[in-house]
């Protein structure tokens, strides 16, 4: 589902969604796809519920947003972390 999409189905919530289709572009992650898990009135709850989904899978691409928020764009910071050699 589009971003657009969600913001006209689920005005002024918390969704909980996983990024289907993404990029980057000039150090930030540009987020176009994503498919709705779950929706809450509350962050805390909202909050919750992806770390729950977080730690089951973290290799998913799991997020929440409020859908006030015009797009998912978000800055990208390198976490000093690397993986496997």
């Amino acid at each position: 589902m589009r971003w657009e999409e969600v913001r006209e189905q689920f005005p002024e919530e918390w969704i909980v969604c996983e990024a289907l289709k993404s990029h980057s572009e000039d150090g930030y992650w540009l987020i176009e796809e994503v498919a709705v898990i779950d929706r809450f009135e509350d962050s805390s709850v909202a909050m919750k519920r992806y770390y729950e989904l977080h730690r089951a899978q973290p290799y998913r691409e799991y997020g929440f947003f409020h859908t006030s928020r015009e797009t998912l764009k978000l800055r990208e910071k390198w976490a000093g972390v690397r993986g496997p050699r």
